[in-house]
């Protein structure tokens, strides 16, 4: 996705993504979408997270990092898995559903940040404005740029995000990881 998503394409998606929890939390089918009908960015293939939270706290996000379906798709696949099969979490009642607040988060495709040492790698990370993906062998984890908000320090960044991965705190300044970078386009209702 190269053009960023206008504001009646951004309702689209929260509609679709709201849809798809109402349903799914209430285990009917989920509603069809008919291509069709789309603007055509959100047929296009897209990746997106969708973060769920329930009076300011985390409820649920999944998402993926990789374009591979239609963006409208890939909306409502990750909104049902954010209500329903996020192991942090409890499935989502229809109790909770009013008030659950939706987020949308479109991701660019994520690049390969090089990197010579620890210091250089906390110099070339755009806190609030980078998406970060670190990978070490098969392991891997990422934090959306959101994350910044409550981990503003790249040095606490970092170490949650290895924490996240399932590795020490410090493995990003004890050996050379993969680190990619990615933006995204953040919306909510």
């Amino acid at each position: 996705m190269l053009e960023p998503l206008v504001e009646i394409q951004q309702a689209i998606l929260l509609k679709i993504a709201r849809d798809a929890i109402q349903k799914a939390a209430n285990q009917q089918p989920l509603p069809k979408i008919d291509s069709k009908s789309l603007p055509s960015a959100l047929v296009e293939n897209g990746a997106s997270f969708v973060t769920l939270t329930k009076n300011g706290r985390l409820r649920g996000c999944i998402g993926t990092l990789e374009a591979y379906q239609p963006l409208a798709v890939d909306v409502q696949e990750h909104a049902v898995a954010a209500a329903l099969e996020d192991p942090r979490f409890p499935k989502v009642q229809p109790s909770e559903l009013q008030e659950i607040r939706i987020e949308v988060s479109v991701l660019t495709p994520k690049v390969p940040l090089s990197y010579s040492s620890p210091e250089d790698l906390l110099q070339k990370l755009q806190p609030g404005i980078d998406g970060v993906v670190i990978q070490d062998g098969f392991r891997r984890a990422t934090f959306l740029p959101q994350v910044w908000d409550q981990l503003p320090d790249p040095k606490q960044f970092l170490s949650h995000l290895c924490k996240k991965m399932g590795s020490p705190a410090d493995l990003w300044q004890q050996k050379a990881i993969n680190v990619s970078i990615y933006h995204v386009q953040e919306f909510h209702e």
